[in-house]
């Protein structure tokens, strides 16, 4: 610090000389130059430092002040008292009588009050300079960090550029001028190279307070770097002509970005394209290679999914919205691009839309149906005792369960074809029937596998599925928070090239991957709160 030859070069001379009185405010006013901060705050924190080591002077019990004299430098030091009826501290008491003997201005003070006793000025020694100027050092740091703080974090969200200072156990330290970023390790482009010395341009995506380290934390491997990318790169996206809807990111490897023309006059793909590719191999160059693959935004799901699973060419999409699940049907040859390799092109179109993505063939779209019909058909001709005809009919007028039997009336089911108001009564108490004796044995069951209370009280877990758990000996909370999302929904692996089906714990219940997350967060949340 500029501030600290102060307390060492003057350590044998009296504190109100003159010239030291001068150099300590010209002291003052350099270090705040230097730092850009408070000149007030500089001279407060001398004033603290002087304080703490005057205490090494006066002894440890006494309560200093210090009060420098902002105008001319003087240094005035106090020891504070509190006025007392029976003095037992001569170190932080007085009587009354005695701080009115004090100084004339405490003739008006009562009992509890507080007084101030002028101390002599002294030489600091060695161990007194050291302390005060590690107050001070102290002082000025937090203040610095504080100004950082306020100077940054207004440029949370945006992309902020840097000479490239050092390599820490693989984090990047950044130079931004007037201090200092992070990129960990864990937020750089896999395998880029970065040597000290290199202008590099990052995401700042977080500003906090932090006593220790880096408080301004950058990424070049979040999303939001490359959309601010394209930010600066197209223009009709910084005039606000194209909206960027979502984005997702396999750094350094591959990329999607969904966006969406305002003005409807607008290609939004071609302008973030650019002439002869030149915006978006602007975009490429700064993220190392990476490709990106610029998708055109639309309101139906499967006009979306479409765009985003391209250059694969899909037949046909079934949408559900409310679980946010699409199957997305299309031939042998396509499977493999839609799939991408590893999977990558499906996953990262999973992120873009936000919606479960299962891809198969006609054939197994076909196979899946009939299994599906098929399993419907045999639940209700062995748990309601129906011949396989009328099974097959209650399936394909759109009833899937027996809850669904349960629940609606004679009157829905007379509108079939083939069934009478008595068929239809009987269907709907057999169904009543069959629910109230499984709700039993489904309780009896839970009791036996000893599930536990807090997995019991899961909201969202549904009788069955905790059955079908406790089976799989997830017993409690904690057992069910350790899962992961596609071990409850199961789904498709690639492994060595070939196409894995992995049978998940509740994908009997069609249960989604977005509401088997969702589960495990609560799970979680619950577990971390205790």
């Amino acid at each position: 610090m500029g501030f600290c030859p102060f307390f060492f070069g003057v350590n044998k001379k009296m504190l109100n000389k003159r010239a030291d009185k001068l150099e300590l405010l010209r002291i003052a006013e350099a270090v705040a130059l230097e730092k850009s901060i408070d000149k007030e705050l500089i001279i407060s924190s001398m004033e603290t430092g002087i304080a703490k080591a005057a205490k090494s002077k006066f002894g440890q019990d006494n309560e200093i002040k210090v009060l420098i004299n902002r105008s001319s430098g003087d240094i005035e030091i106090f020891r504070k008292l509190v006025i007392s009826e029976n003095p037992e501290n001569a170190n932080i008491e007085i009587k009354l009588e005695d701080a009115i003997n004090l100084n004339e201005i405490n003739k008006d003070k009562k009992v509890g009050d507080e007084v101030l006793q002028p101390l002599p000025s002294f030489d600091f020694g060695r161990i007194a300079a050291q302390t005060a100027k590690q107050v001070i050092n102290t002082n000025v740091r937090e203040a610095e960090r504080e100004k950082q703080y306020s100077d940054f974090i207004d440029k949370k969200d945006t992309i902020l550029s840097g000479i490239v200072k050092r390599l820490e156990f693989g984090n990047v330290i950044v130079d931004l001028g007037r201090t200092e970023a992070i990129i960990q390790k864990n937020e750089l482009i896999p395998r880029e190279n970065i040597k000290p010395g290199d202008r590099i341009k990052a995401y700042c995506q977080d500003v906090r307070r932090e006593t220790r380290g880096q408080q301004i934390f950058l990424s070049r491997a979040h999303n939001k770097f490359m959309e601010k990318l394209f930010f600066q790169e197209v223009p009709e996206i910084y005039d606000g002509l194209i909206e960027i809807r979502s984005s997702s990111r396999d750094p350094g490897s591959r990329a999607k970005i969904c966006v969406k023309a305002v003005d409807t006059s607008l290609d939004p793909v071609g302008a973030c394209v650019g002439m002869r590719g030149s915006r978006v191999q602007a975009v490429v160059n700064e993220l190392q290679g990476e490709k990106i693959d610029i998708v055109n935004w639309s309101e139906d799901p499967a006009i979306l999914v479409s765009n985003a699973l391209s250059p694969a060419e899909v037949q046909r999409v079934n949408v559900d919205t409310e679980r946010k699940k699409l199957d997305v049907i299309l031939t042998e040859e396509n499977l493999s691009k839609a799939i991408g390799r590893r999977g990558q092109n499906v996953r990262l179109a999973t992120k873009l839309l936000n919606f479960e993505i299962n891809i198969m063939t006609d054939q197994e779209d076909s196979e899946r149906r009939q299994l599906d019909f098929k399993e419907k058909t045999d639940n209700f001709v062995k748990n309601l005792e129906l011949d396989e005809t009328l099974g097959q009919l209650l399936v394909a007028e759109g009833f899937s369960t027996i809850d669904d039997i349960k629940d609606t009336t004679s009157e829905n089911l007379i509108k079939i074809e083939g069934i009478e108001e008595d068929t239809a009564k009987a269907l709907i108490e057999r169904a009543k029937e069959f629910y109230e004796k499984d709700q039993e044995d489904i309780s009896q069951r839970i009791k036996d596998l000893g599930l536990a209370d807090d997995l019991i009280n899961l909201k969202g877990l549904t009788p069955g599925m905790l059955v079908t758990l406790g089976e799989q000996k997830i017993l409690n909370l904690q057992d069910f928070s350790d899962l992961a999302s596609d071990e409850l929904t199961g789904g498709i692996d690639v492994v060595k090239g070939e196409r894995v089906k992995i049978q998940g714990y509740l994908e009997d219940f069609a249960l989604s991957k977005i509401e088997a997350d969702e589960l495990i967060m609560s799970a979680r949340e619950i577990i971390y709160k205790d």
